[in-house]
């Protein structure tokens, strides 16, 4: 049986609904970190990213999040907002797994997720075959202004 997905807030919903960016933060072979600003759409249970087509200096298939991820599959999402203004500032961090999307009907709903959100992902920018990362969240917490 599945892990039910954790409980969350209306405020942190809001948060995950309108936030543009996130870090994700995958562990190498030798366990080490490494962390990379991604987009990101969040359907009520899990996460999506998509490898897009900006440039990159190796192919897909060899970025260190996609490698790292399938030797350890556990990851950490944050999303935040920083402001000068310290009584505006919170942030939703997200442990969870990570998996590529195998599913063809799953990886289309998650691109149309995504071009819905970043208006950027056109078909040009990201591919109906795109590779897509479906995170599913074990534990949430907040800080902040939520």
């Amino acid at each position: 049986m599945a892990n039910k997905p954790p409980l969350i807030s209306p405020g942190i919903r809001a948060k995950l609904e309108t936030a543009r960016v996130a870090r994700l933060a995958t562990l190498d072979a030798e366990r080490r970190p490494h962390a990379v600003p991604i987009c990101f759409a969040w359907d009520g249970s899990v996460f999506y990213s998509a490898i897009d087509h900006k440039p990159k200096r190796v192919p897909p298939n060899q970025l260190a999040r996609l490698k790292n991820i399938k030797e350890t599959p556990q990851v950490a999402l944050l999303v935040d907002q920083y402001d000068e203004d310290w009584t505006c500032l919170w942030y939703v961090l997200v442990r969870g797994e990570a998996e590529l999307v195998s599913a063809p009907a799953e990886r289309k709903r998650a691109i149309q997720s995504l071009r819905a959100k970043y208006p950027q992902y056109d078909a040009d920018m990201l591919a109906d075959d795109a590779p897509v990362l479906r995170i599913t969240p074990g534990r949430i917490t907040a800080w902040g202004k939520i």
